[in-house]
């Protein structure tokens, strides 16, 4: 069951994270309670599986990161963890993930390559293919980039944003 609180966590969470020097007694502030409440929430959502990360998105093309490539991959089922830890290792690397290959895209492997050139995501995908021993991977070059956006749970309980 989600209460108020829990409506108004969520919403100030999944917004702007401040820039401050206590960025949780912040949040905590345009919520109402105290910093020692929202960090017990939050452990709590996190302990009862209703929380599995908190990131920053990071916009890549801003500092610098122009070449952006996704690098399909065919790779043997049985080896998908094994590469899947390999290739998320590599900071260039993001969003490794598996799929159900298709007729139009047989590819069953996904990792985003990010770099300052096409030649230096031509030269990590090669890079790749030796650590794996795999030599089927196609790169799909980004030619814009889209807004990144997430879902906006009760956005109606926001404060202060």
């Amino acid at each position: 069951m989600v209460d108020n609180l829990d409506k108004r966590i969520i919403a100030v969470m999944q917004g702007e994270f401040p820039l401050v020097a206590e960025p949780y007694k912040e949040l905590a502030k345009r919520i109402g309670i105290t910093e020692r409440q929202l960090l017990d929430k939050l452990m709590e959502y996190r302990q009862k599986g209703r929380l599995r990360k908190m990131g920053g998105v990071l916009r890549h093309r801003e500092i610098g990161y122009a070449a952006n490539a996704l690098c399909t991959w065919k790779v043997p089922d049985d080896r998908l963890k094994e590469v899947g830890r390999l290739m998320s290792a590599y900071k260039a690397v993001t969003h490794c993930y598996a799929r159900i290959p298709q007729p139009q895209m047989p590819y069953n492997f996904y990792a985003m390559l990010h770099a300052h050139s096409r030649e230096e995501c031509q030269a990590l995908a090669a890079e790749l293919s030796q650590a794996t021993g795999l030599s089927d991977y196609q790169l799909l070059f980004s030619t814009r980039e889209w807004k990144k956006t997430s879902m906006n749970y009760f956005p109606e309980y926001a404060q202060g944003e």
